[in-house]
């Protein structure tokens, strides 16, 4: 039984020889190497992608609050011009509404005065045709007809 295991051992040494020979070890090893440089290049892709993924992500991020000012800013300047819109508004109506009141006020006044008129103009006649008529009952012939021309004359200067 120890011979079985010295030949065992003999041709374990024997194969660790050839492949010592062949240089399967360097081989080895620099296969480790190589996966090792793959390994470490893809680490290095990675941690470079995850900077430029981070980088976009500020930007991104900066252009996003930009843009939520910008929107702020619109929002607020067309809510100003609204409000401005609405004065303006405001202001013209309360405008054509002291406007045509002050109209109405005018052509009131002008109604008034012409009313006025029209009643001292009828007053006037009727004044005239009465002292006409009590006139020419009185007072004859030319001496009449002198005073009542007077009196008409004088009467209409008067109220007119």
């Amino acid at each position: 039984m120890l011979e079985a295991e010295f030949w065992v051992a003999v041709a374990f040494f024997i194969f660790l020889g050839v492949l010592g020979y062949f240089g399967v070890h360097n081989k080895l090893l620099n296969g480790i190497d190589a996966r090792r440089d793959r390994i470490k290049a893809e680490l290095d892709e990675a941690r470079r992608l995850k900077e430029e993924a981070q980088a976009l992500l500020v930007q991104y991020q900066h252009k996003r609050q930009e843009a939520e000012q910008e929107a702020q800013s619109i929002l607020a300047s067309a809510q100003a011009e609204a409000e401005r819109l609405a004065r303006e508004g405001e202001a013209k109506v309360e405008e054509f509404i002291a406007r045509h009141t002050k109209m109405a006020e005018t052509k009131i006044a002008q109604a008034e005065a012409q009313a006025l008129a029209e009643v001292r103009a009828a007053a006037a006649d009727a004044a005239v045709a009465a002292a006409e008529k009590i006139l020419t009952r009185l007072v004859k012939d030319k001496v009449a007809d002198d005073v009542l021309a007077d009196g008409v004359a004088q009467v209409r200067a008067k109220l007119n």
